[in-house]
């Protein structure tokens, strides 16, 4: 529910706000890509883990399935990436990382480890292709929450209806694989449901917002760039050097 709101809600606010004057797509710090992704999927293991609320059995599928959801991800996205565009890179093998967590989130603690790997690389190749999708149809969804968070989110949601068993969790629900159709279908209820809510209330929100206030920078302060508008100050003085035009010029 959380990541299928915040992505349904990212897409409905790039839209109403539109496309910025200038995009800076490049990562300004991949190392710190890195480290917040790997901080991510260290913590996740708290996360769903903890969901179990023991140290018990259930517990310790989720802690497994987690972390083979998010390594299914990122051997995913780098293979794709390689048949592709024969160069890996570690901002896309940590966004995949967190595609693999978002997904398998809702199956934690009711699939089976070999589900979750499935869940994970299944959720990677529905957002990848969607980030390209996406910007194609020039959606200024910055940071990708939309196909990241949201279609990853959908995807371990309706996945769950499929590969859940009570095999591993007495206290689940079997899916569609096991004989209950049922599942999916509650699934898919519910994603629409919290989609639904999600895309309304934001639209509700920046409705009554553009009524009262400035909802985006103004093109002057996009074009100065909101560190000096703002505060004043820049976080980073860059200087182009021929070396960086050469990675430049071969990226």
């Amino acid at each position: 529910v959380v990541h299928v709101s915040a992505g349904v809600s990212a897409l409905v606010a790039a839209l109403v706000l539109g496309p910025r004057r200038r995009s800076h797509a490049r990562p300004h710090n991949v190392p710190f890509v890195v480290l917040g992704a790997s901080l991510l999927w260290f913590g996740w293991f708290g996360f769903n883990g903890g969901s179990a609320l023991g140290a018990n059995g259930v517990a310790a599928l989720a802690v497994v399935t987690t972390m083979l959801s998010a390594s299914a991800a990122v051997s995913t996205w780098i293979a794709t990436d390689l048949l592709r565009r024969r160069k890996p890179t570690a901002v896309g093998a940590s966004i995949a990382a967190v595609v693999g967590l978002v997904a398998v989130t809702p199956g934690a603690g009711f699939v089976t480890p070999l589900s979750a790997m499935l869940i994970g690389a299944i959720a990677t190749l529905v957002s990848y292709f969607a980030i390209e999708f996406i910007k194609g149809l020039g959606v200024d969804d910055t940071l990708d929450v939309f196909a990241c968070h949201g279609l990853g989110g959908v995807t371990g949601a309706l996945l769950t209806g499929v590969f859940a068993t009570k095999a591993v969790n007495p206290a689940g629900k079997d899916g569609l694989l096991y004989g209950n159709p049922s599942l999916l279908l509650a699934q898919a209820v519910s994603v629409l449901a919290g989609a639904a809510l999600a895309a309304v209330g934001t639209a509700s929100i920046l409705f009554v917002l553009k009524r009262v206030m400035a909802v985006r920078a103004t093109p002057e302060a996009e074009e100065i760039g909101i560190d000096v508008t703002e505060h004043a100050e820049t976080a980073y003085a860059l200087e182009r050097t021929e070396y960086a035009g050469s990675l430049s010029e071969a990226a």
